[in-house]
């Protein structure tokens, strides 16, 4: 198919490159299939060492540019200077794109360097199945940029309550390989199951899973803007409170107010007297809950916590169970003090008890995270079927005018379809906003903006097929395919054997 090993190698970077472009900001979910259906061709007919080259290929033009908002972290905000921050990016993405290295040579000992039909339809969509999930678990795991999330406004996202986000990755790889058979084979069976299984998605999102319960619940979420760079500095603290409660003030009369990630610069028992006893008293007087993020020191430990609490008709504590490496928490603790990036501000955070008990906010079981818990689909799901409405509080503020604040909307948006329940997104400065039980964007705030965004979310029981289910069906729809791969296998086998 490609004479030269060098243009192979060309393909399979640019494929790489071009995968981020079915993501938000840009939402062109169709080139997730051409991507994964070009990363396929080139992996056909080489040796192994050719197929984890071009598997790493891919995997740098894929991060190298989905989560190139890393290099933003590093050096807007971490301090670093250009060339430190590029190096430190470009490890990272390295190390990233290695998995598809390993991927692509295994895949290649599997085949023996030629695939068939078989091989493409089954063996490869389930590899890269295996490798999203192994990117969302391995040392602590980054579920960013799977290519199911991408299809959110595509006729797959049909499939996302009933398999998971995971899942409809699985059928776009699935959608890829097919392509490439009539590309490579010109066999044209591949288009009726092409057909069809973008039909049932099709056919699958005007179905609804779940129900709605009690009456719309008024919602307004306080969108403070602090730039980052200002954010923990002790003089900054009396303005950021005094905007937030003037904000929240103009609101009482919504039934929900919700602050985003550490909106309070202080800890609990440090705001507790002369500023959260007081705003609770007016909250209980407006009969409004009001949930703003803020750190907790246990201070008989020492250890403090990243969290979420509500005032009004009681407090109470959600602490974020799932840090993120390198912003809640140094995991070498050596190399505090090397670089300024390894010393930020409130960078030792403990996790919270991981726990399956809800908090009852505004008369409804809330399902809460905080940042980028909500990437981890199976995290959020420990909350249901008893939540009602999910909350998301987080500060995108770190990674300015980058993707990754319209990225981990999006990931919101499939977290509300796969549980079928309205997810309110609250940000430091944008992206905030309201989305519906099916995914749907009903309200947004603009980035860098001071804002306050109300509007009314639906509570919602019942549940959808993965919420009933779980990863189980996917377990098994994959073991399936992978039996009938060696059942073909071990035919074709025999056959050339005779």
């Amino acid at each position: 198919m490609f004479k030269q090993p060098w243009s192979g190698n060309v393909i399979a970077l640019i494929a790489g490159g071009l995968l981020p472009l079915s993501f938000s900001p840009f939402h062109y979910y169709p080139v997730a299939v051409l991507s994964l259906a070009l990363l396929f061709s080139v992996w056909n007919n080489i040796t192994a060492k050719q197929a984890a080259l071009r598997g790493f290929l891919f995997g740098i033009g894929m991060f190298g540019v989905g989560i190139s908002w890393i290099y933003v972290a590093i050096h807007d905000f971490g301090q670093a200077n250009m060339a430190l921050a590029g190096l430190l990016t470009a490890l990272f993405v390295s190390f990233m794109a290695s998995y598809l290295a390993v991927l692509g040579w295994g895949i290649n000992r599997l085949s023996k360097g030629n695939l068939t039909a078989f091989d493409t339809v089954l063996l490869l969509p389930v590899a890269w199945l295996f490798f999203e999930w192994f990117k969302g678990w391995f040392l602590t795991g980054l579920p960013w940029l799977e290519v199911g999330a991408g299809q959110i406004d595509g006729p797959l996202s049909g499939y996302t309550p009933v398999i998971s986000v995971l899942g409809v990755s699985l059928l776009t790889a699935i959608s890829a390989g097919l392509l490439v058979i009539v590309w490579q084979k010109r066999q044209w069976w591949p288009i009726f199951a092409f057909t069809l299984i973008w039909a049932g998605g099709s056919l699958l999102k005007s179905q609804q899973w779940t129900y709605p319960v009690d009456d719309e619940i008024q919602v307004s979420v306080i969108q403070g803007n602090i730039p980052q760079a200002m954010k923990w500095d002790p003089e900054q603290l009396f303005k950021t409170l005094a905007l937030y409660q003037a904000r929240t003030e103009e609101n009482w009369d919504s039934d929900l107010i919700i602050w985003p990630e550490n909106a309070v610069t202080v800890f609990h028992h440090q705001a507790k007297e002369f500023f959260l006893d007081p705003l609770a008293i007016v909250a209980q007087e407006n009969e409004t809950e009001l949930v703003l993020g803020l750190p907790v020191l246990d201070q008989e430990t020492g250890h403090y916590y990243n969290s979420m609490m509500t005032l009004g008709e009681q407090e109470a504590f959600y602490y974020k169970s799932h840090l993120v490496p390198f912003g809640d928490y140094i995991p070498l603790e050596w190399l505090r003090g090397l670089i300024k990036f390894f010393d930020l501000p409130m960078s030792a955070f403990r996790p919270g008890p991981v726990s399956t008990s809800l908090l009852t906010i505004a008369g409804q079981p809330i399902g809460l995270s905080i940042c980028y818990e909500d990437t981890f689909s199976t995290e959020i799901l420990r909350g249901l079927p008893k939540a009602t409405v999910l909350i998301n509080a987080t500060n995108n503020s770190w990674y300015g005018d980058s993707f990754a604040p319209h990225q981990h909307l999006q990931i919101s948006q499939n977290r509300a379809l796969e549980m079928g329940r309205p997810l309110v997104r609250s940000t430091t400065n944008g992206i905030s906003a309201l989305i519906d039980s099916k995914g749907g964007l009903r309200k947004q705030t603009a980035q860098f903006e001071e804002a306050v965004m109300t509007g009314h979310i639906q509570p919602r029981q019942g549940k959808t097929p993965y919420v009933n289910w779980g990863q189980t069906p996917l377990l098994l729809l994959s073991l399936f395919m992978l039996v009938v791969w060696a059942y073909y296998r071990r035919i074709n086998k025999d056959n050339q054997a005779d």
